[in-house]
């Protein structure tokens, strides 16, 4: 039978290849996937507890895969690997090294050199990486995760609350996520670091 996935606004869709890297065969529902997703990325947020991590651990191509790797490993083979797919967002997939390294590289900039408040450090972090799209899948959820391991573990703060909704399913926290993502794209963070914070 295999895996049905009907998508909602600013979700990518995997490609035929990606699809096949899915390691429980008996997941054929949305509803299953993101079911087994959350159970993984919940061990893997368990994972971060008890990570001390410095800057320039965390700013490294090797955490970022590493962090992917560990929230979708139980279920995609591919977790923890660049895309080779182009998508309907994110940049031309040769690029992603590239673009990351100048990503991790101005990130650690913005922390060493107090460029912005730490609320906006993580959420521009968070908006480029996402707008890099690195993986075929969860590039959302991996960077709402490293936006909160910024202002965790980098500054000994509290994790976001992001709207405190379900950013998964089509609902109106979801759309206000999304406009939020819209006006970051224009070069406008507070609406992302107020919804963020909300």
């Amino acid at each position: 039978m295999g895996l049905k996935i009907e998508y909602i606004d600013g979700q990518t869709a995997l490609s035929e290849e990606e699809m096949e890297g899915l390691k429980i065969p008996s997941i054929t529902t949305r509803g299953e996937l993101d079911e087994f997703e959350q159970l993984n990325i919940e061990k893997a947020i368990e994972w971060t507890f008890r990570l001390k991590l410095k800057p320039e651990q965390l700013f490294t191509e090797k955490f970022v895969r590493d962090l992917h790797k560990k929230m979708y490993n139980d279920v995609w083979k591919w977790a923890g690997n660049f895309r080779n797919s182009e998508k309907n967002i994110g940049i031309k997939s040769y690029r992603i090294g590239m673009e990351l390294k100048q990503l991790l590289d101005d990130a650690l900039f913005w922390f060493q050199n107090n460029t912005y408040s730490k609320e906006e450090i993580a959420i521009r972090f968070k908006h480029r990486i996402v707008s890099i799209h690195c993986f075929p899948n969860g590039n959302g959820r991996h960077s709402r995760l490293i936006a909160d391991l910024i202002m965790s573990k980098l500054y000994d703060d509290n994790y976001f609350s992001w709207g405190k909704g379900n950013l998964i399913k089509a609902n109106e926290t979801r759309e206000n996520y999304i406009k939020a993502l819209r006006e970051a794209d224009n070069q406008n963070y507070q609406p992302l670091i107020d919804f963020a914070k909300s």
